[in-house]
């Protein structure tokens, strides 16, 4: 059964428009909440509910928060906190369910909502699927009434609890004295938590991106523009600097030498840190998505590293380490998901981590990625008015197949629908540009001609 309201990222959209709405809000919060009365067997369930910085978070806030009430549960908001403090509170204050009202990297006029359990994990997609039913069917979930009804109240202490243990996994062998950096908030729910972390650790710290007005969250500035960070890192000679996205889940660093760091060699260099210094916990795998290049993956099998990779998004990276056993994993667009410190992607820890792999190595990190060298990669889009499955296309078949031959083993093909737009992905990669090039404009021309029928 395919979802009608969630996403790769939980229920995401225009606010104010379907389905990002007060009324979905109010009964999503209910069904989470009866959801979890049955989970947890807990007739008040405490769901946390942070959010960041847009405008219309307080509308949403308080719509999750009314339906969790009106269903006997106990609503407990932090204001804004990046998204792995929803998911350290959750599972720190034993509560049955965590809550993040955000859109992510997108610009403020969207926004979503996105769920984890009691242990601060994602929700599966057979647990979106039921809340979907209730969502759409409200008279599945029975109604509370007199004194069934719950509660809601803020917890202004919840960034001092998360700043706390953020800093917890900075290993002791090291500060940050000495130390300049660039930190961009994205004027997102990271703003005052991240320079706050980065400082208590002995950082001298320069702030952009922490003037949020309800408007201005990833506008020009963050993970998605690391260019601001970049030109600031170089005025100031900074040793490194560390960028955003507006949810605080996912990084994008500048060096030394004042450029953006590719997200698959930054993963390559924490891969191979965590290996020298035994903190793979005994695992050889390193999880990743189908995004991850193939260049990375060949790096990781030069130092006895293996690469498993899972659809796009993070939660399905965690669901693969928790099955696994391993305990490193990330995308190309900055998740980073240390499983011994966290249970979702965490900006803040991530920036920590590759500063604790420069003092290790006592190294440049534009050193350290000199070490690593990516495929060249294509990626095109093509318009479809029907996402019918590639393997029901004969002609793509037989394309894919060709292609692949060409490259041999120095390269890889992947198609995939977008799952937000009526688009075909494209995407070629291999060790000689001009044949990615002309593979991958082969490829577009006959998934056109396919679709278009």
């Amino acid at each position: 059964m395919s979802r009608k309201l969630f996403g790769t990222d939980g229920i995401r959209g225009r606010a104010n428009m379907y389905p990002m709405t007060g009324e979905i809000a109010f009964a999503l919060g209910r069904a989470a909440t009866s959801y979890f009365q049955k989970k947890t067997k807990s007739k008040k369930p405490i769901i946390i509910i942070g959010k960041d910085t847009r405008l219309s978070c307080y509308m949403l806030e308080q719509a999750f928060s009314a339906g969790v009430c009106s269903q006997g549960g106990r609503a407990i908001l932090t204001g804004p906190i990046p998204t792995p403090g929803v998911a350290f509170v959750t599972q720190s204050m034993r509560a049955d369910a965590g809550v993040m009202i955000s859109a992510s990297h997108n610009a403020y006029f969207d926004n979503g909502i996105k769920l984890f359990d009691r242990a601060g994990h994602k929700l599966p997609d057979s647990v979106e699927l039921e809340l979907e039913k209730m969502v759409l069917n409200p008279d599945l979930i029975p109604k509370k009434l007199d004194d069934q009804l719950g509660s809601a109240k803020r917890l202004d202490e919840a960034m001092g609890r998360y700043i706390v243990q953020v800093k917890s996994a900075f290993s002791s062998d090291y500060n940050l004295e000495g130390m300049r950096l660039i930190v961009d908030g994205a004027n997102g729910a990271g703003y005052k938590v991240a320079p706050m972390a980065f400082r208590e650790l002995g950082a001298e710290v320069i702030s952009i991106g922490n003037s949020p007005d309800g408007t201005n969250i990833n506008k020009g500035v963050g993970a998605l523009h690391p260019e601001t960070c970049a030109e600031k890192a170089q005025l100031y000679r900074a040793d490194l600097g560390i960028c955003l996205d507006g949810d605080g889940d996912r990084i994008a660093i500048i060096d030394d030498m004042g450029k953006v760091v590719d997200g698959d060699k930054l993963m390559g260099v924490l891969a191979k840190f965590l290996k020298d210094t035994d903190a793979l916990n005994g695992s050889n795998e390193i999880v990743g998505t189908v995004m991850t290049n193939f260049g990375l993956e060949k790096y990781f099998e030069k130092i006895g590293l293996k690469l498993f990779r899972t659809k796009v998004g993070d939660r399905y990276i965690v669901e693969r380490m928790l099955k696994s056993g391993a305990c490193f994993g990330g995308e190309p667009s900055g998740h980073l998901v240390f499983k011994r410190h966290s249970t979702t992607g965490d900006g803040i820890l991530a920036a920590l981590k590759v500063i604790e792999c420069v003092k290790y190595y006592q190294k440049p990190l534009s050193t350290l990625l000199d070490e690593i060298e990516l495929y060249p990669q294509v990626m095109k889009n093509v318009t479809v008015k029907e996402k019918k499955p590639f393997k029901e296309l004969p002609e793509v078949e037989k394309a894919v197949e060709s292609v692949n031959k060409k490259l041999k083993d120095t390269g890889r093909v992947l198609l995939r629908y977008s799952g937000t737009e009526n688009l075909a992905r494209v995407m070629v990669e291999g060790e000689d540009e001009t044949l990615v090039n002309t593979c991958c404009d082969e490829l577009v021309e006959v998934v056109q001609k396919s679709l278009a029928k």
